[in-house]
This record gives C-alpha cells, structure tokens and sequence, in this order.
C-alpha cells in the first residue's frame, strides 16, 4: 500500500512542541546525556529486560495501520494503546517524525517517546528502526504493543523477547532492527476469526459494542502495566499482566 501523503511523512528530525517548557529542558537534559554515552543501540544481544536507569528513555511503540479507514479495528489495538497512554500522561502525539506520529514526555520521573508509525503495518519497521538508532535506545527499553490473534479476545500478554509470531509488523520491526527480537513486546488478544472468515477481513473488522467496552478495561490495564514496568521494573510488569484474570462482564 502507499501513503498518499508520503511527502509529509518523509524522514525527518524530530522538532519538538510542548506546552511546559519545564518539562520539555528536563527531557532534553536527559536525552543529550543519554546519546553522548557509549551505549550501543542495538549491535549487542539483549537479554531479559532489567531495571533501567530512570536517565534513560524508553520507547513505546503501538503498531497499526494509518487512516479512518483503519481506525478502531481489531489490528490498531496498538495504536489505541499508545493513545492510551498518551491521555493519561498528557504527552502530545502532534508531532510527526521518524515517518510516525511522534509524543515525548514522562512517566512518573521516566522520560518516555511514543511512537505510532504511519507507514503502514507491514513497514512498521522503517519507523521504529530510525528512531532506536537515532536515540540509542537499548532494545530492553523498547516496548512494541500489537495485536494478536493467537490469544483470546482482550487478553494481554507481556515477554521479554521473542519470534515475530507471523505479524507482518513485528517481522519488518524486527529486520530493520538488524535481526535483533531482543526487546519487550505487550500483546494484545483480538482472538480468532469465526468460522471460515478471512483473516484479513477479521483484523480490519471494528468491534461490537460488548468487546469495546471489554478492550477499554484491557487498554487500562495495559496502561497501568506499563507504568509499573517503567516504574517499578519489567519482571514486576510481567507478573503484574501475566497473572490476571480475566474480568468478569457485568450486567
């Protein structure tokens, strides 16, 4: 598919807008120490993820397709994670850079960037590529949030690293990233098509009225997980997904 605006969406640096100047030298004070340091962005094997130093930014990327067409279906549950978080931290997602829509800000006293990549599913990859490596983010601090139909419908699931699963986007975040699958990825269950539908037709369908109000409890959910994977470390992240329940409907 080709983007009929490509033009806009063209490589570039990021410029920044904030609305709290306090907050946007905190940020940059960080980053510029961050990016003189010696860490390597992604030329070394990652392992589990750790406590990071709260220095250093981390990267949440929600993977989807651009355009109302697309908006609100079953394969954009990255995207409305990302705007999730977004919300409740107050972080501007205006900005459109590194061929993404673009947001910096915090998490707690983390500096984090948000990133939803408008290049459509398949060449996710040429986003979150440019940006790993112009900021030298460390793959274990680069969280990328997708759908998934192997896990049933509103079910999250957090890992440290791993295959691409057949998702076209993670198979393309993954080859522009060298080949390294080393990083967190938050997924997110959409379930299986009924019956004999296509599967192409199933991830591109919107929900019904009973499954969105199930995905905004799971999209809180995911939203808290991430905020105690930044905050508090991601093995307590991963616990604090892996081992819940899933809610009961009410009414």
């Amino acid at each position: 598919m080709n983007i009929g605006t490509c033009s806009i969406l063209r490589f570039q640096f990021p410029i920044w807008n904030f609305r709290k100047p306090l907050i946007s030298t905190r940020f940059n004070m960080r980053l510029l120490s961050v990016r003189n340091s010696s860490a390597s962005s992604i030329a070394t094997t990652t392992t589990e993820p750790t406590n990071s130093k709260k220095n250093e930014p981390w990267l949440i990327v929600g993977l989807g397709n651009p355009g109302k067409k697309y908006a609100a279906t079953r394969h954009n549950v990255g995207f409305e994670m990302v705007d999730a978080i977004a919300e409740a931290e107050g972080i501007s997602m205006s900005t459109v850079s590194f061929k993404a829509l673009f947001g910096k800000g915090f998490i707690g006293d983390v500096p984090v960037l948000l990133a939803k990549p408008q290049t459509f599913m398949n060449a996710s990859g040429e986003s979150v590529g440019a940006i790993v490596s112009y900021y030298k983010i460390p793959l274990k601090q680069v969280i990328v949030i997708f759908d998934d139909m192997d896990l049933p419908f509103a079910k999250l699931r957090l890992l440290p690293k791993g295959g691409h699963g057949g998702h076209n986007g993670m198979k393309s975040v993954i080859n522009h990233l060298k080949g390294n699958s080393g990083f967190p990825r938050l997924r997110i269950g959409i379930g299986r098509p009924p019956g004999k539908m296509d599967p192409i037709s199933f991830v591109l369908r919107q929900f019904t009225k009973q499954e969105r109000e199930e995905l905004n409890f799971t999209l809180q959910h995911g939203l808290e997980a991430v905020r105690i994977i930044l905050l508090e470390g991601f093995d307590k992240g991963a616990k604090f997904v892996n081992t819940a329940k899933k809610i009961e409907q009410i009414g």
